[in-house]
């Protein structure tokens, strides 16, 4: 279901970038703004991470085989990295190209006044992204999906972006030749938002390929929850992370050493229950039970 969801709000996305990636380098290199045309290059990017979502979120939503045990969910994992590492490649070449422009500017080369139908097109993709932005993070955060947010993000980032293309064309066009030099500020300023962007996608990516633990408030969560299981006496060596669209949770458990191990497992089971009602059934919970002891119910 999540699957045929993400490619649903994807392809949305995909249709919506491929218009407005079309008429903004085009309006912007026939109107004479470098704003716009960098503008449409971080729709061409939004076009290109929507390809990268919708190849690797099949992947990513495949079950545990012999050689993936814990699944695929990092293959989503990576796409957001990647995703993240394309935004970074696209500023650096918008902001160099407005660097060059500003120079040429300065050195005595006339820039051109934007025409009116840049400030039309800018006016469209600002309502265009923003919707896309709001549409895609409401069902990133209902599937719990990190590779939706991350493309959700990037809506927002070309929202932003189209802002700011937005001032800089009106002021090249009703302000006079000497404001038109804050058409390519303007890509220098979006090329920094991009960066931006780039890296609120990339770090929870990173974080996760590291291995790093989930948040304290997750993981306080599911410290409560265990403790809430009869027949917990104790619990230690909790380890968390994330794999995806999925989490992962082992620890050890402390019970009674005089209750049989099936009454241990029956323990362990509820724990496991516990836990993937918290965090989701695609969950993986590893539980190992030991005895409890009032002298030593914290040793290892």
């Amino acid at each position: 279901m999540s699957v045929s969801i993400i490619r649903h709000v994807t392809w949305v996305g995909f249709w919506v970038n491929a218009v407005l990636m079309v008429i903004k380098i085009a309006i912007g290199h026939y109107g004479h703004s470098d704003a716009l045309v960098a503008d449409g290059v971080h729709s061409l990017s939004d076009f290109a991470t929507d390809l990268i979502v919708l190849s690797f979120v099949g992947i990513a939503y495949k079950g545990a085989d012999s050689e993936h045990p814990y699944g695929h969910g990092k293959f989503e994992t990576f796409a957001s990295l990647l995703i993240a590492v394309i935004l970074v490649i696209v500023a650096v070449g918008l902001g160099w190209s407005g660097v060059r422009a500003i120079i040429s500017s300065l050195q005595g080369n006339p820039l051109p006044r934007p025409d009116i139908w840049t400030i039309v097109v800018a006016l469209i993709a600002i309502l265009s992204k923003e919707w896309l932005y709001r549409y895609t993070i409401a069902t990133g955060k209902r599937i719990d999906s990190s590779s939706l947010i991350a493309n959700a993000w990037h809506h927002r980032s070309d929202a932003i972006s189209s802002v700011a293309t937005l001032i800089g064309v009106s002021a090249g066009y009703f302000l006079g030749e000497g404001w038109r030099i804050a058409d390519p500020v303007v890509s220098i300023i979006i090329a920094f938002f991009i960066a931006g962007s780039a890296i609120e996608i990339g770090r929870p990516s990173v974080d996760e390929l590291l291995e790093r633990s989930l948040p304290k408030d997750k993981i306080r969560e599911i410290e409560e929850a265990v403790a809430a299981v009869p027949g917990v006496k104790d619990y230690h060596r909790l380890r968390t992370r994330r794999n995806g669209h999925s989490y992962l949770a082992e620890l050890h458990i402390k019970v009674d050493p005089n209750i049989t191990v099936t009454q241990g497992h029956a323990i362990s089971t509820l724990v496991e229950t516990s836990l993937r009602s918290l965090l989701g059934e695609d969950s993986i919970i590893t539980v190992h039970v030991e005895p409890y002891r009032n002298s030593g119910a914290l040793q290892e």
